[in-house]
């Protein structure tokens, strides 16, 4: 039976060892004041120590003094698994400092190993990451020099066929957000962003005969309908309500609450912008790249669209009029509204569907989606793509592998070098006027997050767009596809890759 709790009460109930599943998006639907009652208390006390911590898609609030940043780095865990870690900037930079073990690991493949071991099945049987970095004959799941346990990621053979086998350790707390409890403690998300893998940690915890610690922003006699009970209070042993904070209006398009229309998406974009800092000025390079990308869309279209460059293709997709025609979805759960972007990244505006994370990564796995636009930091010679790990510096891979592996059409959106590239366009003549300083193509790539040899073997349609001209995967690597009106093919691209690509039959040197 569920007891109502301070924050630090519920906080108590965490013992040395354990390992804690967080429910959370990058940024988003974060139990902050759970992570700070456990900041309080390891601060008091130097427990709970020796913890492992796993999470899907990261649990940072983008603050390094917020959240579960002070513990983490005082010292308090010992294992991190997650799939993203971009929202959590004092935690990114310690694990490369080797303070302790950190796992990244694709994020869809941690959400359908939390949903095994719900279960009762220790893991997870996939084919995404096979052949790319986290592939135990590769790298591994290991971020730093000191996260060197195998038991993560095994390669398996089932039926003559390949596979990657995903196994956590025993989840044995499950910290979660959601919006209301009722009097039996059903817990409703109702104005949340998502639920993401919300039950299934819940579960999982139950079934190690562990603890559920539930965050909510208030007490209810009863859920709207019993179907917006994510969790079940029969499940629930802890729950701390927390008011929330104060938020602008234009978060309100993000909870479903009321039906935002296709022509409104773009208002209630610029508000979110205008109120989180998301809005920023894009380059020359980048319209370049976003107008000829979205040439690529089709009617009835299902579509993921990264971060980034690649959330240029939405603008010009309004422009032809594409918009309103395909259905977009993003990682979290959300399909068929508009993805928001920055601090609130994971959320979707006008969503005509939002359910949990663990079902949307079934639909990535097996090449539901029609066509993905992801960004990229490096590609090789033989079209494999680094997205996930620079030069001293670390985000993760997100749900990019699981999002590319499949897909019968996958599109990069980068462009061809970097750090003080400056490009021109007048009409449809595009004038390189200096290069960056940093490539783009390179001969060997950093890390792979995405395997050119898989995406042939699999038949996949692979573009890599850039702002002056644009290359297609093939079996032997490279082909320049196209190059842009006003762009020396010699000068501005030949001369300036590390590696021979395969020419267009109209290109006579």
């Amino acid at each position: 039976m569920y007891r109502i709790m301070t924050a630090d009460e519920a906080i108590s109930l965490i013992r040395d060892g354990d390992c804690i599943c967080v429910n959370s998006f990058v940024g988003i639907e974060n139990p902050v004041e759970l992570h700070e009652a456990l900041g309080r208390r390891y601060e008091k006390t130097h427990s709970p120590k020796h913890l492992t911590v796993v999470s899907s898609a990261g649990f940072g609030v983008w603050d390094e003094n917020r959240a579960a940043e002070g513990y983490i780095r005082a010292g308090a865990v010992d294992r991190l698994i997650c799939g993203h870690f971009g929202s959590m900037p004092s935690t990114k930079k310690i694990i490369l400092e080797n303070r302790f073990e950190a796992y990244n690991l694709p994020l869809g493949c941690i959400s359908h190993a939390i949903r095994a071991q719900a279960g009762g099945i220790p893991g997870a049987l996939s084919k995404v990451g096979l052949d790319i970095f986290v592939d135990p004959r590769r790298e591994g799941p290991g971020i730093n020099q000191i996260s060197t346990d195998s038991s993560f990621v095994k390669v398996v053979t089932v039926d003559s066929e390949e596979f990657l086998y995903y196994k956590l350790p025993r989840i044995t707390v499950a910290i979660i957000k959601g919006t209301a409890a009722d009097r039996k403690g059903n817990i409703s998300f109702d104005d949340m962003y998502m639920s993401g893998d919300a039950l299934s940690i819940c579960q999982a915890a139950k079934s190690n005969n562990g603890i559920v610690i539930v965050q909510v922003d208030r007490i209810v006699d009863m859920p709207s309908r019993p179907r917006n009970a994510i969790i079940p209070g029969c499940l629930v042993d802890a729950i701390v309500v927390q008011e929330p904070e104060a938020r602008d209006e234009a978060f309100t398009a993000l909870t479903g609450s009321f039906e935002i229309p296709f022509e409104a998406w773009h208002g209630w974009t610029e508000k979110l912008e205008a109120v989180t800092s998301a809005s920023r000025e894009r380059s020359t390079a980048s319209h370049i790249i976003g107008r000829r990308t979205a040439r690529e869309l089709r009617q009835e279209d299902i579509v993921n669209i990264g971060i980034g460059i690649p959330e240029m293709i939405s603008q010009y997709a309004k422009q032809n009029g594409m918009l309103d025609h395909i259905t977009l979805t993003v990682e979290s759960g959300g399909i068929g509204g508009f993805p928001a972007s920055g601090k609130v990244f994971g959320a979707m505006i006008g969503a005509a569907s939002v359910y949990d994370m663990a079902n949307q990564f079934d639909l990535y796995n097996h090449g539901g989606l029609d066509i993905c636009f992801m960004g990229a930091l490096e590609v090789d010679r033989y079209g494999n793509v680094n997205a996930h790990r620079g030069p001293g510096a670390y985000a993760g891979i997100g749900g990019f592998a699981n999002i590319t592996a499949q897909t019968p059409t996958v599109v990069f959106c980068l462009t061809f070098n970097t750090k003080g590239l400056s490009v021109a366009q007048d009409g449809e003549i595009v004038t390189v006027e200096r290069n960056g300083s940093v490539p783009k193509f390179v001969q060997t790539v950093r890390s792979i997050s995405f395997s050119a040899r898989n995406a042939v073997r699999n038949g996949q349609k692979v573009l890599y767009i850039t702002e002056r001209c644009v290359f297609i995967l093939t079996a032997r690597g490279l082909k320049l596809l196209e190059v842009y009106p006003g762009v020396d093919i010699q000068r501005d691209i030949l001369d300036l890759l590390p590696f021979d690509v395969e020419l267009p039959d109209s290109y006579h040197n």
